[in-house]
């Protein structure tokens, strides 16, 4: 099972405005007639509900959006890119790898989020003219899409999840409570990814119910499968504890101890997940024996004997954890708040858009990745394209910040890889 990956996400770029002239009878003097770039692709993450891993994304490094078209002649806009839309399992979740911020958590059948918004396109010369410039010879680049590196974490979505040390019967009970056909052999660790089928009650109802990897002693912290599957079983409405109370094994009562100190030094809030306690293999000679310490050691539990093998008081464990189920999800539909059709989650740098630094003596570096871009972009050989961008960092408010900072007319100011003279 691939519940995990990293990818790198680029949104499409805008495409250039145009530079263009009408030329038409009756229209001598023509004008600017250049349209605007398209803007760039988006890339949203959707649920899929016939996804049910990220195996598809797995040896994927890096998805894509299309590029905004340069604007046309005749003011004509310029075709937007395409968007990306990326199919994901129900119980996604999207972090931003540099700060590891949680993006989004696909919880909803046919759910979308936007994780990469496509750059605007530029605008054409039309937009330009002036009094003084009637003729303008300059037309905005197109901004550049979003990139973020990306790490996807399936955690498995099942209304009950079966808990418990290594061979204590787990597959078994799932094999004969659903249509599921999970490994089952006489050794630890024949589970080791997550299997889940479907429980259907004779009375119409019904739930999801998975198998989580046997958990040994000290799982909270990383050992064996640790925490790899101990995320999964944060997904679960209800826990259904397994102990293998034959002790041919181990001793029943240090199982449910460790166990349960497992999954609290993973997680404090399991500790209060609705949990149904089940001695497993009845069956065996000693089970009774075994069962009455664990009932003196445990008073206040309620306990469900069965005989996973024997197919013996499984209906009852399966009546308990429907009841704790529904009590599960109406309190999720009470406290739920309203949510909309399409959840929006743009990506926004916390750091400001630009800092200005010394360098030294009338020497300043203006620091913002958007003005670099946009430095990148125009050709500051151009006139016209030159004092387009000098009005752009007037109306970023840099020119003011130099000032405050203390430049004077005739400082250098480092933008990118140029450096320019600031002027009053």
């Amino acid at each position: 099972m691939i519940d995990f990956v990293k990818l790198h996400v680029k949104a499409g770029d805008g495409g250039k405005g145009a530079v263009a002239w009408r030329h038409e009878k009756y229209y001598p003097n023509g004008g600017p007639f250049g349209g605007d770039g398209g803007d760039g692709g988006d890339i949203w993450f959707q649920v899929d509900t016939n996804e049910t891993t990220l195996t598809k994304l797995r040896f994927t490094k890096t998805i894509k959006a299309g590029n905004g078209m340069p604007g046309l002649t005749k003011k004509m806009h310029g075709k937007s890119g395409d968007d990306v839309y990326v199919k994901v399992p129900l119980g996604t979740m999207i972090r931003n790898a540099e700060n590891n911020d949680l993006l989004a958590d696909l919880t909803k059948p046919g759910q979308k989020v936007l994780i990469a918004h496509g750059g605007r396109g530029g605008l054409g010369n039309m937009h330009f003219a002036t009094a003084r410039n009637d003729a303008p010879e300059y037309a905005q680049p197109g901004e550049p899409g979003e990139a973020l590196d990306l790490q996807l974490e399936l955690r498995l979505l099942a209304d009950a999840g079966l808990i418990g040390f290594p061979s204590v019967g787990k597959s078994t009970f799932l094999s004969i409570t659903t249509k599921a056909r999970p490994e089952i052999a006489d050794y630890p660790f024949t589970t080791i990814e997550p299997n889940i089928g479907v429980v259907s009650l004779p009375d119409g109802r019904g739930f999801v119910l998975a198998d989580m990897p046997g958990l040994i002693e000290g799982a909270g912290e990383g050992k064996g499968l640790g925490h790899e599957f101990l995320r999964h079983i944060k997904r679960c409405r209800v826990l259904i504890h397994v102990i293998d109370m034959s002790g041919t094994e181990r001793n029943p009562i240090d199982d449910y101890r460790i166990i349960n100190q497992e999954l609290k030094t993973y997680d404090l809030s399991l500790e209060n997940r609705p949990q149904i306690v089940v001695a497993n293999k009845m069956d065996d000679e000693y089970a009774e024996m075994y069962l009455e310490e664990f009932r003196a050691a445990y008073p206040d539990l309620k306990i469900y004997e069965i005989s996973a093998i024997e197919h013996k008081g499984i209906d009852e464990v399966l009546y308990a954890a429907m009841a704790e189920i529904e009590k599960a999800r109406t309190a999720e539909e009470e406290n739920a708040e309203p949510a909309e059709e399409t959840v929006v989650y743009r990506y926004e740098p916390k750091r400001p858009l630009f800092t200005i630094e010394a360098q030294g003596p009338h020497r300043w570096k203006v620091v913002s990745d958007r003005v670099d871009r946009l430095a990148e972009q125009t050709n500051l050989d151009d006139d016209d394209s030159a004092y387009q961008f000098a009005v752009a960092l007037q109306r970023m408010g840099i020119d003011n910040a130099l000032r405050e900072k203390g430049a004077v007319d005739g400082d250098q100011v480092i933008i990118g890889s140029y450096i320019m003279d600031f002027k009053e």
